[in-house]
């Protein structure tokens, strides 16, 4: 489709070259013009010149000369208009035909890659794996499996057993009694302890007595 838009595809080189003569009639132009400008300017001052002098016909012939010069001037900007407007379709072109050439090459080496690795190859080789995890998983569940003396137990014995032995430990943990706690020490009333005994009061006979008794001490 773009070989139709824009031709036969060129090489890189042959787009950069002409690159380099269009900015080469680009820069020979715009001297061109500043010549002609600054011969336009001269023209004006003659002008000038003759006119103070008197001399008409020679200011006339010196306008004459500047409208000449920036008709070359008008004429050399279609110029520089159009060489800027083909250096924008060369350089779009090349960047256009270079994304092409991306394209192109991506799409080979996809095509590369496909026929490097087809669907079959993939089916095959998704196969191989599943028959591999297959005989893996077989192998495992042999190495688990029980053998001698293990492999003649019964499970459900086993769990029956286990049943009754956890339902023989609930029991007895029912059935022992709770722990009591101490008894908190008795507060023995006031009323309840033994009274002193109370000093009974003398007789008379006992305070002679005791009279008696202090004066043979001394």
């Amino acid at each position: 489709m773009f070989k139709g838009i824009f031709g036969k595809t060129k090489p890189e080189t042959n787009a950069l070259t002409t690159l380099d003569k269009l900015n080469e009639t680009l820069e020979m132009l715009e001297k061109k013009e500043s010549v002609l400008l600054k011969k336009t300017a001269a023209e004006v001052e003659k002008a000038k010149e003759y006119a103070k002098g008197r001399n008409k016909k020679a200011a006339i012939q010196c306008l004459k000369r500047k409208k000449l010069y920036e008709q070359q001037i008008e004429q050399l900007g279609n110029f520089q208009l159009r060489v800027h407007d083909q250096m924008i379709m060369l350089e779009g072109a090349k960047a256009t035909t270079e994304t092409v050439d991306a394209l192109r090459t991506g799409a080979t080496a996809m095509k590369a890659m496909q026929k490097a690795t087809s669907i079959d190859d993939v089916d095959k080789t998704m196969d191989e794996i599943n028959e591999q995890t297959e005989n893996m998983k077989q192998i495992q569940e042999a190495l688990s499996t029980p053998i001698g003396a293990a492999a003649d137990f019964d499970e459900d014995e086993l769990e029956a057993e286990l049943e009754e032995l956890e339902g023989a430990e609930l029991e007895e943990q029912l059935l022992q009694p709770a722990t009591t706690a101490p008894a908190a020490p008795v507060q023995v009333p006031a009323s309840s302890q033994p009274a002193r005994p109370v000093p009974q009061k003398r007789t008379a006979e006992e305070d002679e007595l005791a009279a008696l008794q202090a004066e043979m001490a001394l």
